[in-house]
């Protein structure tokens, strides 16, 4: 019999190219992102959004092979964000692309079940080589994260070469970014789903691991920190 289906287009090989979900906040940087991204034939950009509650849409209407997102963007972190992936699309791979510093953040975003980290600011060529690694089921970070964090866990750190931030568990690091955005105890409370309590407790912590005398000093430490990395 002869066969009646129309041959392959050029849509039906996009079809196979992995799809990409963009998130950031900036409408120009999905764009450049997007722009980089479809000239591939491996890859392409497949949906967008502006932040996670629109990703979270998104995903629950197709299907991605990996989602790129930003760390800091309206509604929830970009931590919290990777942690909800991770409840309800376990298989699904996560890379962050930002410009914060990746001696800060990319520990976190590799403890909260994301798959790598690059910054902003690492070229084209890098965030390509970021995403095809981890679409093949590998971890990716920069040369520098990936030796602090071998020297990390063969404890072969100096003594005193600790960031004071690094002593912080990723709710009490949550904290502090929410802090450092004006947010009170109670509006802290309502964004993480704890109680006044709880974030009292958190506060509390924080302030004992920075040496800071009081919550003046906290907010005070707070806002500077949140300003150096935006």
């Amino acid at each position: 019999m002869k066969d009646l289906r129309p041959p392959l287009s050029s849509s039906s090989e996009t079809d196979q190219r992995k799809k990409l979900l963009l998130v950031d906040d900036h409408p120009f940087m999905r764009a450049g992102l997007a722009q980089l991204i479809d000239k591939q034939t491996d890859m392409v950009a497949a949906g967008e959004a502006g932040d996670p509650k629109e990703a979270m849409t998104k995903l629950n209407q197709k299907k991605y092979d990996l989602v790129l997102t930003d760390i800091t963007m309206p509604g929830r972190s970009g931590l919290e964000f990777i942690r909800d992936l991770q409840a309800v699309y376990p298989a699904l791979p996560v890379l962050v692309v930002s410009m914060h510093d990746e001696m800060v953040y990319a520990e976190r975003v590799l403890q909260a079940g994301g798959r790598g980290y690059i910054m902003k600011g690492a070229g084209g060529e890098n965030l390509l080589t970021a995403i095809r690694q981890i679409l093949a089921g590998n971890i990716y970070t920069s040369p520098k994260v990936a030796a602090k964090i071998v020297g990390d866990f063969s404890a072969r750190k100096p003594r005193g070469s600790t960031s004071p931030i690094e002593k912080l568990t990723n709710r009490e690091f949550e904290v502090l970014q929410l802090i450092g955005q004006g947010l009170g105890t109670k509006e802290i409370a309502a964004r993480l789903g704890l109680s006044s309590k709880t974030v009292d407790v958190h506060r509390g912590n924080v302030r004992e691991k920075l040496q800071l005398k009081d919550s003046t000093d906290l907010v005070r430490y707070a806002v500077k920190w949140i300003e150096t990395q935006t």
